[in-house]
């Protein structure tokens, strides 16, 4: 059985960073684009970066870019995401998605919710002093 487990999420002060781990099982990541969405109280889910299987491509939300890092660990079967620069506005719930392959190749689909089949169960982010 596919599954994901995140961890990572916390209470951190403006300007503060954490790290998210998507730990998988059941499933070899490589063999999937893994993205990161999150959802603020409120607001539809926002896909903010992706990295697909086999050559590793990346994608990054505008509103993320230049501060946070996706990584993938395929000894360990865990992506990451590193998160710095934290502001209030990047409190919300971050979920760790699969999807095909090459989605993350294409620059037009991955941010879209639809195109992932499988989802964590999310790891809380707040930002606030």
């Amino acid at each position: 059985q596919l599954q994901f487990v995140e961890s990572g999420g916390g209470l951190v002060q403006p300007g503060g960073s954490l790290r998210l781990s998507c730990a998988a099982s059941g499933f070899t990541l490589d063999y999937y684009t893994i993205g990161w969405f999150r959802q603020a109280p409120g607001k539809e889910h926002e896909g903010i970066s992706c990295i697909s299987g086999g050559d590793g491509s990346t994608y990054y939300a505008d509103s993320v870019k230049g501060r946070f890092t996706i990584s993938r660990d395929n000894a360990k079967n865990t992506v990451y995401l590193q998160v710095n620069s934290l502001k209030p506005e990047d409190t919300a719930v971050y979920y760790c998605v699969a999807g095909p392959q090459d989605l993350c190749a294409d620059g037009t689909r991955w941010s879209g919710e639809y195109e992932y089949d499988y989802w964590g169960q999310g790891t809380q982010v707040t930002v606030s002093s």
